[in-house]
């Protein structure tokens, strides 16, 4: 049995919801850095698919009860001015947004707002101290709504794409917000209530990718891009 109060993508069958495991799944290969570059510029219309990770000695982001902590502090802050969280995943040492954001200087104020949260909610949760984040996010603009509609399965469906190359199945990520989804094929619509993240405005992300095709829930998606 996997152990208590950890997210399970891989392991043992298990009431869990995934992690690491040792010597599990491609050999890791060296990552680059995120270069410090200046973002890209982009209308409000656009919105972005960001990814963030974390350093090598944060525990998982799928534990359970940072999930749960996360959710409520999210539920508080994901809307700001000119910022909104729209959908989300939880990886085990990465995290996927997808936000909507009033320009650059929006999203950087936005950004830093949502990596505040994840970092104190990992030190409160993990009764740890120091930094969180191991680099820059990565940022990926969407333009049209083909890209729109990848990204928004690439994210809400990304546990499905860990576990298929660790030989597990996996239903609706519990570590997502694709409980709050209101684009699952042959699923009802959410219940109303609180809610982690906000509701879209832009056309792509409210509209515009619908033009693809509703989502299936027992997809596995390939490469965000």
């Amino acid at each position: 049995m996997a152990r208590r109060g950890q997210l399970s993508l891989a392991l043992r069958p298990s009431s869990g919801w995934g992690g690491r495991r040792p010597r599990a799944g491609r050999k890791a290969r060296p990552r680059r850095p995120v270069p410090h570059r200046s973002r890209e510029r982009f209308p409000a219309r656009h919105p972005t698919h960001v990814t963030v990770r974390v350093r090598a000695d944060v525990p998982s982001l799928r534990t359970v009860r940072l999930v749960r902590a996360l959710e409520r502090s999210f539920t508080r802050g994901c809307e700001r001015p000119g910022f909104r969280l729209v959908h989300y995943s939880l990886q085990s040492n990465h995290a996927h947004f997808v936000v909507e954001a009033a320009g650059r200087k929006r999203l950087a104020n936005g950004m830093k707002s949502l990596a505040a949260r994840l970092a104190r909610a990992v030190n409160r949760t993990f009764r740890r101290r120091g930094p969180v984040l191991a680099e820059r996010y990565h940022l990926h603009v969407l333009r049209t709504p083909r890209e729109a509609h990848n990204a928004i399965r690439y994210v809400l469906l990304n546990a499905r794409k860990h576990a298929r190359r660790l030989g597990r199945r996996m239903g609706l990520d519990p570590a997502s917000s694709g409980r709050w989804f209101d684009g699952w094929r042959g699923r009802p619509p959410p219940a109303e209530g609180s809610r982690p993240i906000a509701r879209a405005r832009t056309w792509l992300l409210s509209v515009g990718w619908r033009r693809h095709g509703l989502l299936d829930p027992s997809d596995v998606p390939g490469p965000s891009g």
